[in-house]
């Protein structure tokens, strides 16, 4: 770390996550619930007499140094949420008479659909409210929003509100961002995950914007058909009726999205069903459930690429009950549940060439000081 010039340090971390069910379909106006896993990225810093936001990035070799006056910082290039993060806070009434200095360390997989990039936001915003000129902790839940402010609607990028409440708030959650924001904490008896790294890139813009620019254009068309369509409420056996207004990609498309979204409503149903006396979790019907949602996305939106579906296959093959790709898709992360014999599963999956990391839920973020 760069010497310190005060006694106190922040220490903030944030878990990566993965979204069990509705992926791609948060940013639809469509619920998704999505746990916390236990790797982490961290931040420590302090205050500096000198101004400015200077940062070591060892894990990465590299550094920020961010010269600050209290103005607003320009963007020499977009999606720099280190100078985002600030510019949020500033809107909110923080100031930074002081510099703050630090390191960042992790172990999420970075470009590879675990939210790392929301995660190291979050750990940003928490240092960064704790080391202004006048102090506050945050509920989790706030800076999840200010996190969602800074790293999607300050670059106009087409993402949702999972990653951000995912990562600062932890665990198991149910996330409705329509009619407005509910968040709903759950707890599940889940076991261990097997998460596995493709180490092959992802265009996450490119996606995101072929899925769901494609997936508003098919409702708007629906929409002058049938003005009573709505992609919440309407029933997946009324996708048939506009099988002749569409392409059959659009076709398939809008099935895929009706069938994932009644597949996380039973779901919620089982992730939210008391365990009685007696009785144990439906670790089989859970797994069923992922492997179900991975075959629309597979197929319907079309973001597993061939190497993800041998490490899936593998893992099932080797004892996982269930799996999918996680994130925005194109290559990045895939992860099934593995609650016996996970490092069997993990080994299965790097035969394929894919890295496994075996992995729990995980509380959310975290602030220590010393």
């Amino acid at each position: 770390m760069i010497s310190s010039s005060t006694k106190l340090t922040i220490t903030a971390s944030t878990p990566g996550r993965i979204c069990f069910f509705g992926e791609h379909q948060d940013y639809l106006g469509l619920p998704v619930i999505a746990a916390a896993i236990s790797r982490r990225i961290q931040v420590a810093a302090h205050q500096a007499e000198q101004r400015g936001f200077r940062l070591d990035l060892p894990d990465v070799n590299g550094s920020v140094n961010i010269p600050f006056n209290g103005k607003p910082l320009p963007y020499p290039q977009s999606r720099d949420y280190f100078r985002s993060a600030v510019n949020v806070l500033l809107r909110e009434g923080f100031t930074f008479g002081k510099g703050i200095e630090g390191d960042v360390h992790g172990n999420i997989p970075i470009n590879s659909g675990t939210s790392s990039s929301s995660a190291l936001l979050v750990t940003w915003l928490t240092i960064l409210t704790q080391l202004a000129d006048q102090p506050r902790q945050l509920p989790a839940e706030q800076i999840a929003e200010l996190a969602y402010v800074a790293e999607v609607l300050e670059f106009g990028e087409p993402g949702g509100m999972m990653d951000h409440y995912s990562t600062a708030v932890g665990h198991v959650i149910y996330l409705e961002s329509q009619p407005k924001i509910r968040l709903e904490k759950l707890n599940p008896p889940l076991g261990t995950f097997v998460l596995g790294d493709s180490q092959e890139p992802k265009d996450t813009i490119g996606i995101l914007g072929r899925v769901k620019f494609g997936m508003l254009a098919i409702i708007k068309n629906l929409k002058t058909i049938n003005p009573h369509f709505s992609l919440d409420e309407s029933a997946s056996n009324e996708a048939a009726e506009f099988k002749d207004f569409l392409t059959k990609d659009e076709y398939i498309l809008l099935k895929g999205n009706l069938e994932n979204r009644d597949i996380l409503r039973d779901a919620l149903i089982l992730l939210k069903t008391p365990i009685g006396p007696g009785e144990s979790f439906d670790h089989v019907r859970f797994g069923q459930l992922l492997t179900a949602h991975q075959a629309n996305l597979r197929d319907a939106q079309r973001i597993s690429t061939p190497k993800i579906n041998r490490m899936l296959d593998a893992a099932l093959t080797a004892g996982a009950l269930g799996g999918k790709i996680n994130g925005s898709g194109g290559g990045g992360c895939m992860f099934v549940y593995a609650p016996e014999r996970p490092e069997a599963v993990a080994e299965a999956i790097e035969q394929q060439g894919g890295k496994a990391y075996i992995v729990t839920v995980a509380e959310g973020t975290t602030v220590a000081k010393e």
